[in-house]
């Protein structure tokens, strides 16, 4: 997208007691890197991103880790905003600001005035208090997405990192704001500019929107304490040939109690989970680093590319070239 030189977008998050300060810090973050990296380009002389922090009305705001931010603006004094976000935080303080009348009728103006109108974490809980998340799609943190399908006219996604319907944009929890901020800059500016802005913030992986909030590996770490020592050895020995024998000896139990053990505890079999998290290693290398797909399919256990590129698809839809253009 175009803007003149001297343009700006003014970009407003709202807080409330409670709110949770990474929800705010970490995209408004985002937006500061920006204006760096995009004066030091030359491509604006001043600030593009023009940031600020609302609240009912100005002044300091203890979040819920016990940080005070400081609101700028009380929510009925700005006007032109651009980008308006709602921060996340737990259901005592996001309840009080939905069940703020004057907040909710200005949000639902807001909604027709603003280009871009979005959430992070359980703000999509307030926009779906004031209706405006109807007959759309929309996310929320994988912990309180039963709160936001109570709402029977959302179509909520209990796995997506963000997401877009139009000019509506909600979030998965904490982290998700940023991986959010980073494709509205995209929008602005161009997956260049994001790229750059996620390696400044020292991220493992610039997510795309439909990538699970939470790896296969984390799930089952979380499933399983009997074979968690499996798994991180399973993941340090991708390379290696893992049939269900050898796990099995690494476990020090016979191949048939093994897999019927290992399918009870982590709800897959041995071979579908190795597939799994191989696919997953494959996604990490295409995304981070330039090797060749035949290199990669090797790093990852796969015998030939050829089967890499069949089992990426038949578990992505797309094929590792097609994965790897959403990166580069």
């Amino acid at each position: 997208m175009k803007f003149p030189k001297d343009h700006s977008l003014k970009v407003s998050m709202v807080i409330y007691p409670g709110a949770s300060s990474l929800d705010v810090t970490g995209p408004l973050e985002v937006f500061s890197l920006a204006n760096h990296q995009l004066r030091a380009e030359g491509r604006y002389t001043s600030d593009f991103y023009d940031t600020q922090i609302l609240a009912d009305s100005a002044g300091p705001i203890v979040t819920a880790s016990g940080v005070k931010l400081y609101a700028d603006y009380g929510f009925r004094e700005v006007e032109d905003i651009h980008t308006l976000l709602l921060s996340g935080g737990p259901p005592k303080s996001y309840d009080i600001l939905g069940s703020n009348v004057e907040f909710i009728q200005w949000l639902i103006d807001q909604e027709t005035q603003v280009e871009r109108l979005g959430s992070i974490c359980t703000g999509a809980l307030i926009l779906a208090k004031a209706g405006l998340l109807n007959g759309h799609r929309a996310t929320t943190h994988w912990a309180n997405v039963a709160a936001l399908q109570e709402y029977a006219d959302i179509e909520v996604d209990p796995d997506a990192i963000y997401i877009r319907d139009g000019n509506l944009y909600t979030s998965a929890g904490v982290t998700a704001g940023i991986d959010l901020a980073l494709a509205l800059v995209e929008e602005d500016h161009g997956r260049s500019l994001a790229l750059s802005i996620a390696r400044m913030m020292v991220l493992y992986l610039k997510r795309d929107g439909g990538q699970q909030q939470y790896s296969t590996h984390l799930m089952n770490q979380l499933q399983s304490d009997r074979f968690a020592g499996l798994v991180e050895w399973i993941y340090q020995n991708l390379k290696e040939p893992l049939t269900v024998e050898r796990l099995a000896q690494e476990s020090a139990m016979s191949p048939r109690n093994f897999a019927r053990c290992f399918s009870r505890e982590l709800g897959v079999t041995p071979a579908r989970f190795i597939e799994s998290i191989r696919v997953e290693k494959a996604c990490q290398l295409l995304s981070e680093q330039n090797l060749s797909q035949e290199r990669v399919a090797c790093l990852c256990g796969f015998q030939s590319q050829e089967q890499l590129r069949r089992t990426f698809r038949r578990h992505k839809g797309i094929l590792p070239s097609e994965f790897r253009r959403r990166f580069h």
